[in-house]
Order: structure tokens, then sequence, then C-alpha cells
């Protein structure tokens, strides 16, 4: 998880279909996924627009909201250099699987992610194993671990390692080449990535034909051996129940990426802001919760950031990505006093607002809902929308107003129509006005110190927006497979990509001429919202940045921009209010944010969906 190599560049969206095309025979019949058709208003998502996006085996993670991430080996404090007296100490210490699958469900987790077998840790494999070549415990850690978590409803994912460079860290060598040489009848140096590759491929086929009810590998990272031998398509083959995760590295044939341990973001909990995987993919976010140290215990009582770790769950459950939080297990498994406190108090907190944070998706993107991130007064936070009655919404308030109207909420609706407001904790009404884009709530008094969780009840679709199929829409450069055309298409799955060519102008046809008051502009969540360097890569950000608007009402004659303005680089439906008339509206994009020593992002400006609003939702509560 640290010290690791620079990356392969990642793989994106673009190759996912042809890439999954080669392996679609091996994946199962996609699943139901929320759909709209050319007509609607709502804009949403399509179901699986990527062959296995949807696949039933990732149902159960998809309705997940956190899980627990254990690093925990022979080089868990107090080291130990073989593998008897590891295991020894493990043993007398009373290590028991049940502890584990108890603090899961403290942090209303789903599943544990175990990583033994890390390059960190000595290489140990806490299972019995028939491979010689590095560490395997007598004791069936993994399967009484798996049996103890499906008791009660809980997964476990394996941990992989790619990487060899690790294995005389601590001064002994942790692998055994002559004992696997000997099992394999030809030399194998499991200290080169090929042999190691070679180590671990065959021990991939050892667990998943020996542990049943493992639910799957997370990767870190993709091993050349693995590859060139297919490993993953004949896991697809042999076990079609099994989910792939990759660290940092958006593979095609995976299930899962996961984005690790975001840093440097304003506010710092909004780890979603260095984020560069889009919905619907099945994204994750694993992190460690201390606020110092290792991923695994080093021996002391690191402290934990009880707000931040907070803020963190609820950024990631309101932009539809998974917590896998890593806490620092010891030789027994259980964890220091902070981390223990940390989880304890999770518990209770969790409860009065779990309905907010479980069985939703993030709201202000493919889903709907009131428009998150930076509000009035220094206000942040998060919406969440209900998976199966999306007129049930949530405001999460991570950071609070201040100054002289600290009791007044306001936000961008997104064109969503308010009915009630009401704190969720407490069930007190709220009052609120709704008008020209902006839902107001007022009167707030009681706010919690980490998450001010509203309760909004809504009309189902979205107002105020032309249909998407009465809107047509053309563009100076569009790249090949993602025309302009999919800017009104009602399919937030299907993007616009303007072919590197910045400036670029994109032109809206209303078929008449008709009332503009403003343009929605969903672009593409698929890079950070900020300049920023991860794993040694370059990253920035790919929205827009400088912008025209111009007007017509025969397409020829244009005049002056009737608006011009500087789009900020963040997150969800971005809005340019205009107030005109026009058959066309033409939208002149002259810069994008990320700086052109950033190849990969500068001028790669893709956009899900534009839509034009003619009015705005109009409503009001008492409190």
């Amino acid at each position: 998880m640290s010290s690791r190599p620079a990356r392969r560049p990642r793989r994106l969206w673009a190759l996912w279909a042809a890439l999954l095309a080669l392996f679609s025979p091996l994946l199962l019949t996609p699943s139901s996924a929320p759909a709209a058709t050319a007509t609607d208003t709502n804009a949403t998502a399509q179901a699986d627009p990527v062959p296995g996006m949807f696949n039933p085996r990732q149902t159960w993670l998809r309705n997940s909201t956190a899980g627990l991430f254990l690093h925990w080996g022979m080089y868990t404090q107090p080291e130990h250099y073989d593998c008897d007296s590891w295991q020894k100490a493990v043993n007398d210490s009373g290590w028991n699987p049940d502890y584990w699958v108890k603090e899961t469900q403290k942090i209303h987790g789903s599943y544990i992610v175990l990583a033994t077998f890390h390059s960190r840790l000595g290489y140990a494999r806490p299972w019995p194993s028939k491979i010689p070549g590095s560490c395997s415990t007598k004791r069936d850690i993994l399967g009484e671990l798996i049996e103890a978590a499906k008791a009660k409803g809980i997964k476990v994912i394996l941990y992989m390692t790619d990487d060899p460079q690790w294995h005389d860290v601590m001064g002994p060598e942790s692998f055994d080449s002559a004992a696997y040489s000997a099992y394999k009848g030809k030399d194998v140096d499991l200290t080169t990535r090929p042999g190691f590759g070679e180590f671990s491929y065959d021990n991939f086929f050892e667990v998943m034909h020996n542990y049943p009810d493992l639910k799957g590998f997370w990767i870190d990272n993709d091993n050349e051996y693995w590859e060139q031998h297919h490993l993953y398509e004949q896991i697809r083959e042999q076990r079609p129940d099994m989910l792939l995760s990759n660290n940092n590295e958006d593979t095609p044939i995976m299930d899962t990426v996961s984005n690790e341990q975001k840093t440097g973001m304003t506010p710092d909990y909004d780890m979603p802001a260095a984020y560069w995987t889009s919905m619907p993919r099945l994204t994750e976010s694993c992190y460690k919760v201390p606020s110092s140290g290792a991923w695994w215990y080093d021996g002391q009582d690191r402290p934990v950031d009880t707000a931040l770790n907070i803020r963190r769950y609820v950024a990631n459950a309101g932009t539809s990505y998974k917590s896998l939080m890593d806490l620092q297990a010891q030789v027994d498994g259980t964890f220091p006093p902070q981390q223990q406190a940390f989880t304890d108090y999770m518990s209770k907190y969790l409860d009065p607002i779990w309905e907010s944070l479980h069985g939703v998706e993030g709201g202000g993107y493919l889903y709907g809902g009131l428009r998150p991130g930076a509000w009035n007064d220094g206000a942040y936070g998060y919406t969440t929308v209900g998976k199966e009655d999306p007129t049930r919404q949530y405001i999460h308030v991570t950071t609070r107003p201040t100054g002289t109207d600290s009791g007044t909420l306001r936000m961008r609706d997104n064109g969503t129509k308010v009915k009630r407001i009401s704190d969720l904790r407490t069930g007190r009404r709220i009052a609120f006005d709704q008008h020209d884009g902006t839902v107001t709530l007022r009167g707030i008094t009681a706010w919690d110190p980490y998450d001010t969780v509203f309760k909004v009840e809504t009309e189902r679709h979205r107002q105020g927006l032309y249909p998407s199929n009465t809107v047509r829409a053309s563009a100076t450069s569009s790249k090949d497979g993602h025309p302009a055309t999919d800017l009104t298409d009602g399919d937030l799955t299907r993007y616009w990509d303007s072919n590197a060519q910045v400036p670029v102008s994109v032109t809206l046809d209303l078929g008449d001429v008709k009332k503009a008051r403003y343009l929605a502009v969903n672009q593409t969540e698929w890079s950070p919202t900020y300049n920023r360097e991860s794993f040694g890569r370059k990253e920035d950000s790919a929205r827009i940045k400088d912008y025209k608007v111009f007007v017509s009402d025969d397409g020829e004659h244009w005049g002056d921009p009737v608006k011009t303005g500087v789009m900020e680089s963040a997150r969800s439906t971005r809005y340019i209010d205009l107030d005109t008339s026009a058959r066309y509206i033409r939208l002149e994009v002259d810069s994008t944010w990320s700086a052109a020593t950033v190849v990969p992002f500068y001028h790669q400006l893709r956009i899900d969906e534009i839509g034009v609003g003619h009015t705005y939702p109009v409503s009001h509560g008492r409190g």
C-alpha cells in the first residue's frame, strides 16, 4: 500500500467496451440499473452501459456502505521473523475472528479485506498451503474468518500483492525459492517479478478452489505474469461469483477500482475531489483511520481524528463510493485503545442517521438530487438519494455555515421540487423557500458537530428542463465514438469528448425560439478537481474554466456573448444562468483547468449531458 513504484497509466472508460467485449462470454447477464428514456427530463443512468458493469456478483458491494481493511501479518509489532513463532504468538494471544466481525458491524460495514499476504508484512499466507515458498500457517485463519463473517452476513475478500521487492526488508529472507523450485521441478527465483508472479498465481488457484465462500480478490497491483497467463479471465471462468478489485488502476476486467488515501483536498475530508473514477463504475476509497503511522500496527497507539473520519465516511456515501477503512490490528487481532474508542463511537453515532447513508446513491450526479459541495457562508456537504424511492433525499452538512446568517443554508435545487424538510435526528420540521433555482433552509438552531442531516421529501422527477429528445446538439470537434449527440441523449453514462480540442463550441438547437433560463452542465467525473500528484503521476482537473455563451434565433447571426464567466472546478452539475429566449444556444469553452504540463488531462474535455432549463421549481414550507 506504500512505497510502490510509479504505476502504468490508468486505463479508463474509453477502453472498457473494446476490452470487455473479449470477455463477454464469461460475464453473467447484467442486473437491472436505474434507467431513463429519451423523453425523461430527469436524465439518469441507463442499464449496463458497459458489458458486465452491473454483473450480479457486484450487487452486495453496490448495496454496501463500508468495509474493514486489515493489514495484519508477521511484521505486525512485535515483529516475528519465522512462521512458527508468529503463529504461536497469534494462538497464545487468543486471536478470534469474531472480534473482527463485531468491529466491522460497528462501522456498519458489509465486508472485510484481509491483507496478510502483503509485501511489507512478510508475505505470510494465513491458510494451510501445499505450495512452499513463504510462510503458511497450520491454523486456517482465513477459513475461520470466512466462516465467522458468513454467520453474520459479512463477506471476506483476500488481498494479493504483485510485488516481491520487499522480500528482505526486515533482514531475514521471506521467500524459499529452493523449496518452490523443487515443487515446480524447475528453477524459480521468487525475488524476481516473474518468479513471484508464478508463485502468487498458483496461490490464487489454491485459495479460490479451497474457499468457496471467499467473495473476491483485492489486487495491489497487476503482475505481468498474471496478465500473460490470463489469470483474471480464468478466475472469471472458474469462479464467476468472485469480485476482482484493483488498487489505483482502472482495469476493465475488474469489478472495482479502489482510490487510495487521498489527501490535500479542501476541505480535508472531501476525498471525492481527488478521485478519477466516474459513476456508475463500482468504486471504493481505501484510507487509514489513524492520523499517522503505517497501514499496519507499528507498536504505537496512534491518534484518531473522529471528525475527519466521520466526514470522510459521509463524503464517500454522498458520492456513491465505498469506504474501506483501515484499522491497525495488533497480533491478537484487537485494535489499539484510540482506534477501539473510534469504532465504539461510530457504532452509536451511525444508527440515528443510517437511513441517509445506506440504501442511497450520491445526490447531484447520475441519480438526481440537490447539488452537493460548497454552499453559503462556508458551509459544505453532500446529498443522498434513496435507491428505491428517489423522492426520499437527504442533506448532509459536514461543515456548517458561519457568520451573521449561520442559521441559514442555501443550495442549488438541481431541478428538484421540495415538498418538506425535517431534521432527521429529531423530526423537527425546517422552514424553507425555493425559487430561482435555489432552496433556502431557515431557522436552523441545532447543528451536529460532524454531520447535520436533513430529510427532504421531493417530487419524483426533475422539473423545468426541456426533454432531452427535444434538444439537438452539435459541436465543432468530437472524438470518434463520443459524438455531440451524447450531450442530449438523456443518458449520463455516455459522454461527448472534444477530441483534445479547446477552444471548442457546442451548439444546442431547441427547435424553435424558446425561453432559456439556464444551462445545467454535467461534466464527466473522471478527473480530480485540482492539480495534484498521486504515486508519481501528475493529475489535474479536465473541467471547463473560461467560457462564453451566445444565442441566436436563426443559427447564423450570433452577436456578442450573453454570458461570460469562469466555471469553478468542482464536482456535480454546474449551472450557467441566462434568462433569455432563443432557438440556438452556443457554449464556447475557451479553456479548461488542467495545466499544459499534465498531458493526460490537458484539453481532455468530456461532458455527459447539458440540459436547458425553462423554469425553476417554486415551493415553500413552514417550520
